[in-house]
């Protein structure tokens, strides 16, 4: 345990001690480093004592935002974040932050504030079953029956996060514990947790996974986030290298081995899925991410080993062929060790090497083709492939959004592990900002010039756009792209979003999915002091990049128009086929659905319906706004239930 983590004996001789006081030197003897928080009643206090103990607090503007940077914490750091909070609703606000912490098995500890002890029943201020209400969300939930035990349940719930599948927990501190003084002498530290033990495969599973390996006609590796939690990148970039063997990377575990290795097949996504005849799973789950390995996205006869640290994972959806219970790590190397014992290497000349290079080739011209669009309004290839062109290599990439993350995530290229945060495995909006502060946070402290580049589209943007005061308060070096279509998912543009208000109420004629066009997001970070930038060209958008990755002083947002009912190339899906041209008439654009059939019934749903009606009636609209038609088009708007 270091040094700097235990309490100088000087303090012992003090008498008496806070509550407050325990619980910040119990985390700093857990090697907690940051902490993330909305100060108030009663945990003013707990946050104070841990700045004077060195850990970091960064103070936020709404406990959701700080749950997900304490959480992503977890994840760049192997260690929890912590997430401060007061009672009820607080806490309340927090539990977005712990699901999604869960869902993503990052290391998370949540601590509450919670009404007297002497109130409850009463109707207290601020009053709410928090244990229990934790207990859906987390690992481990508890309140300490005295401050005397405050540091070994703080060390059990950072024990707790860190050991075997990751996660939340919560520790709850009622209010009269936080100022409550007892003898200094009765508090007894509990040493620092170990890191968790490194559990390995057994060695029979092994040899049978490498034999499966070696008679695979179409192999596949798919490296999962789990993957690049494990730090697992060196032993797997050796797999993929030693053995020849293509990979598919899920969207956090991009660069785990980089993205232009000339093995990773993300390009060729559905035609390496539906073809492989062995997929090794490192540190990813046959979810709704992986489409639950199911056909018609896999072959019905595909076999799967799969590597996982919990042993409830496997056989989940799909029944393995082999199944590889450990660390991550541990486990490749063990796969390495024997392919080093009979060597091995998969043809880099066979005809599925041949097919998914081709398949790449394909599908890399239509997006370059997409891109090379000039004038404007944009679309998101074209945005994407300037961003590209100017990212550092070295840079975090945070995104969230619709279409923003699923087309920036094959365009922007991660070349370092644990250098991409998004939405994951929850599929949270929102995670967007507080991902982006806890990652400039260990930046400026571990790698100072490492920039964030954040990119959200305008609805996700929309959940925690007040954050951007935290950043320019802390003045974090964070760009935010704001990829502004006017909607969730699809918007309109001005003229027709104001000729649809001329003879109702939006709360009538406005569409769910659509938000005010033209909306000046960067006049927020100006606000606070940063730079902001409004762009509607390509020339525009790399101008404005250039100067906000130059200026190393401030953070910058860029509010990027495009065109509104821009959307990603056509595909057809559950064919392995994807479309090389997005079609250019408008009214076809805008009813491409991304329905997917998984083999356990078309999922239909409501975002897709959505879309559908709303892109059907423009063009409908737009066919009725011309002369004679107009004002029947007016009142098929107003008529319409867009539900």
């Amino acid at each position: 345990m270091p040094e700097s983590n235990v309490a100088e004996p000087s303090d012992r001789n003090e008498g008496e001690v806070s509550g407050a006081k325990v619980i910040a030197q119990a985390l700093k003897t857990q090697g907690v480093e940051y902490m993330f928080g909305i100060v108030g009643i009663p945990v003013t206090e707990i946050a104070f004592a841990a700045q004077e103990l060195g850990i970091r607090y960064i103070g936020m503007r709404n406990e959701q935002a700080a749950c997900y940077a304490a959480s992503a914490i977890g994840y760049l750091t192997g260690r929890p974040g912590v997430c401060l909070v007061v009672s009820g609703p607080g806490l309340i606000h927090a539990l977005g932050g712990m699901a999604n912490a869960n869902m993503n098995c990052w290391p998370l500890l949540v601590i509450g504030g919670s009404s007297e002890r002497n109130q409850e029943t009463m109707g207290a201020f601020q009053e709410f079953p928090q244990v229990e209400a934790c207990r859906l969300y987390s690992k481990f939930s508890a309140r300490p029956a005295s401050i005397e035990a405050i540091p070994s349940v703080i060390e059990k719930a950072v024990r707790s996060s860190i050991y075997g599948r990751p996660g939340a927990c919560y520790v709850d501190i009622p209010a009269d514990f936080v100022n409550l003084l007892v003898n200094v002498n009765s508090i007894k530290y509990t040493e620092c947790c170990m890191s968790p033990p490194v559990s390995m495969a057994e060695t029979p599973a092994v040899c049978m996974a490498a034999s499966v390996i070696r008679n695979a006609k179409q192999p596949l590796l798919i490296i999962g986030k789990g993957a690049a939690y494990a730090h697992a990148e060196k032993n797997i970039r050796k797999l993929v290298e030693q053995c020849k063997l293509p990979f598919l990377p899920t969207p956090m575990g991009k660069g785990v081995v980089p993205d232009n290795h000339p093995n990773c097949v993300g390009a060729a996504r559905s035609r390496a899925l539906q073809f492989a005849d062995v997929i090794v799973l490192l540190g990813a789950r046959l979810n709704w991410i992986l489409h639950f390995g199911l056909p018609p996205r896999y072959r019905p006869d595909v076999k799967f080993i799969q590597v996982d640290i919990c042993a409830e994972e496997l056989g989940n959806n799909v029944r393995p062929a082999v199944t590889l219970l450990g660390d991550i790590n541990a486990v490749t190397k063990q796969l390495l060790e024997e392919f080093d014992k009979i060597p091995w290497q998969y043809p880099p000349e066979s005809k599925w090497w041949k097919t998914l290079r081709e398949k790449m080739d394909s599908n890399e011209a239509a997006s370059k083709e997409l891109a090379s669009q000039k004038s404007p309004p944009m679309n998101y290839y074209t945005v994407f492939y300037h961003v590209q062109e100017q990212l550092p290599r070295d840079g975090f990439i945070v995104s969230e959004g619709a279409n923003t993350m699923d087309i920036g995530r094959t365009v922007l290229q991660n070349y370092l592990p644990r250098h991409r945060l998004d939405a994951g495995t929850f599929g949270t909006m929102g995670v967007g900002l507080g991902f982006a502060i806890a990652a400039a946070v260990l930046a400026k402290d571990r790698s100072p010039g490492q920039r964030v580049i954040c990119v959200e589209g305008d609805s996700a943007f929309g959940f925690s756009g007040m954050e951007v005061e935290t950043i320019c308060r802390y003045n974090l070096p964070i760009i935010i792209l704001v990829v502004n279509n006017n909607g969730i998912y699809q918007g309109f543009d001005t003229d027709t979003w104001n000729e649809m208000l001329k003879s109702q109420d939006a709360t009538i004629a406005a569409p769910p999915a659509c938000l005010l066009p033209n909306s000046h997001y960067e006049q927020v970070m100006i606000a606070f002091g940063g730079k902001g930038y409004f762009v509607q060209t390509p020339e525009e958008l790399q101008k404005s990049l250039r100067q906000s990755l130059a200026d190393t002083t401030k953070p910058s947002l860029i509010n990027i128009m495009i065109e509104p009912q821009a959307t990603r190339k056509a595909q057809i899906r559950g064919t392995g086929r994807e479309d090389a041209q997005e079609t250019k008439e408008p009214c076809e654009k805008e009813v491409t659905l991304r329905k997917e059939n998984t083999g356990m019934g078309k999922l239909n749903s409501r975002r897709a319906d959505e879309w559908e009606t709303v892109a059907v009636l423009k063009c409908v609209y737009r066919f009725l706004s011309a002369p004679p038609f107009k004002w029947c088009s007016l009142i098929l708007l107003s008529s319409v239930a867009w539900t």
